[in-house]
């Protein structure tokens, strides 16, 4: 149950940051209203989770996971390119966030 509110706190980044890519600088008001109304749900699931889990996992898998998906659906939605050094280093950033919740202690509360 600890990671559903950050699976949601992920997902309401990845449309916020894409919402305010659309805002096109805060100059259309209804994507502007979007991207502060998601990045407040993100905000408010993110303190659920830190609730039961650690600051540092519980930000390194946000982060982490929202890079990833915030990179995946550009490349996908508008064709924004990703080279070989930009897929090596989300390959880096998973492997982190798998390394820090299978092997290290500071996962456990």
């Amino acid at each position: 149950m600890t990671y559903v509110p950050l699976a949601i706190a992920i997902l309401a980044e990845v449309f916020a940051t894409t919402a305010l890519k659309l805002s096109d600088g805060f100059s259309r008001p209804a994507w502007a209203a979007l991207t502060l109304a998601f990045y407040a749900i993100a905000f408010y699931c993110l303190s659920l989770a830190l609730k039961s889990m650690p600051t540092g996992v519980a930000y390194a898998i946000w982060s982490g996971v929202g890079i990833i998906l915030i990179s995946l659906f550009a490349w996908l939605s508008r064709g924004e390119r990703l080279d070989l050094p930009a897929m090596i280093g989300m390959t880096f950033i998973i492997t982190g966030v798998v390394v820090m919740n299978l092997f290290s202690g500071a996962s456990a509360q």
